[in-house]
């Protein structure tokens, strides 16, 4: 038996659910799969073309991919446009900045270097702090934004002076099939759940979303806060939670889901950190 014990870890990722549920289950847990998010494609194909043909004519200074998935699909647009080749040679040039290890992996294998990289927890906050010694007034930034625009980020950087270019290349939306969330519901309020796992914010967003729709919102905050172990991948996750009224018990040192389940499985392992929940 792993650290988990058998206990019952309710899952809200989506995209790799299934890589989570493997982690807990090798670690001695249930996974309880409930996702609260999809990923689909935004239908902004000319805004696409139009930031593609600025980014392979204008001198662009700082480019900024914030997901892997959002780099991957700006490249393959580009190499459907037939201009892959000038988008590279213009990122050839900038100062090129990937939020984390998803977009460096995708950039990587196209040959991009990656200049900068921000330290965990790899938020918006540690990525301005890497780009405070660059001269960015009147420079043209390339903005590659997540499932939904990061305005805190996107602000701080035209403060500075910067001209943004910015593109999202999808979006993030309640799942087609909301019955396992549903059953959360339900199950989180019964008892039949001992931690919950939230890997973005959107998911905690799209849970109460969905809770508020069926007039569950006080109850499920409730369960949460009194008999469920709440656990956010980073600071920006468990921000999402808190402010939703959940206390956030679970955020491990570094932001990746490994760690995560490991940090679930030693805050439910440890009874004295059990106390305020069971008593």
């Amino acid at each position: 038996m792993g650290v988990l014990d058998g206990r019952v870890v309710a899952v809200l990722e989506a995209r790799r659910a299934g890589d989570m549920a493997s982690l807990i289950t090798r670690q001695g847990g249930t996974p309880y799969p409930a996702p609260a998010l999809k990923e689909v494609p935004l239908e902004n194909q000319g805004e696409v073309a139009q930031f593609v043909d600025r980014m392979a004519t204008e001198s662009v200074s700082v480019a900024i991919f914030l997901t892997g998935v959002g780099a991957a699909a700006l490249l393959a647009a580009a190499e459907s446009l037939g201009r892959l080749s000038e988008v590279l040679g213009a990122l050839s040039r900038a100062i090129v900045v990937a939020r984390g290890p998803k977009p460096v992996a995708v950039l990587k294998r196209y040959g991009v270097r990656v200049d900068l990289v921000p330290p965990e927890p790899n938020t918006s906050r540690e990525l301005l702090e890497q780009l405070e010694g660059l001269d960015l007034p009147g420079k043209l930034v390339a903005l590659q934004h997540y499932g939904q625009p990061n305005v805190f980020l996107r602000d701080a950087l035209l403060a500075r002076g910067a001209q943004l270019l910015e593109v999202s290349l999808y979006g993030w939306e309640m799942p087609d099939d909301r019955g396992p969330l549903t059953a959360f519901l339900a199950d989180v309020q019964r008892g039949g759940i001992d931690a919950v796992a939230a890997t973005s914010q959107a998911q905690v967003h799209n849970l109460f979303r969905l809770a508020a729709h069926f007039g569950q919102a006080e109850a499920l905050r409730a369960a949460l806060n009194q008999s469920v172990a709440v656990a956010a991948v980073g600071p920006v996750c468990a921000r999402a939670w808190v402010d939703q009224g959940v206390a956030v018990d679970i955020e491990p040192e570094h932001p990746k889901m490994g760690h995560l389940v490991l940090a679930i499985g030693a805050y439910l392992a440890d009874p004295e950190r059990r106390k305020r929940r069971d008593g």
